[in-house]
């Protein structure tokens, strides 16, 4: 699952099933099970990752996607309560504009 893909622009739904699957692999499969987790959710308040697990997350999305996303300079420019409020959506959004 972690391979470069730069052949295909995955849609919206492609980019959640990955995702999803990513935040699964951090925050390990029995607790993922426990949440719902849809484009709306938050990584700090409906997912409860912290910032370790975020980074994984982020490091996950960087050997996926290689420079053709800049995902922690992205995350860089975020101010506190942007980071706060960050949702799966906001992150499959930015993916997608990016491909």
């Amino acid at each position: 699952m972690d391979t470069i893909n730069t052949t295909a622009k995955l849609n919206h739904e492609e980019l959640f099933t990955l995702l999803k699957g990513f935040i699964t692999e951090v925050i390990g499969e029995e607790f993922a099970e426990e949440m719902d987790i849809i484009p709306e959710s938050s990584f700090t308040k409906d997912l409860e990752m912290d910032s370790i697990e975020i980074v994984s997350f982020s490091e996950k999305i960087k050997a996926h996607f290689g420079d053709q996303i800049d995902f922690t300079g992205w995350l860089s420019s975020m101010d506190l309560d942007q980071l706060i409020e960050l949702d799966l959506s906001m992150i499959i959004n930015y993916i997608y504009e990016c491909q």
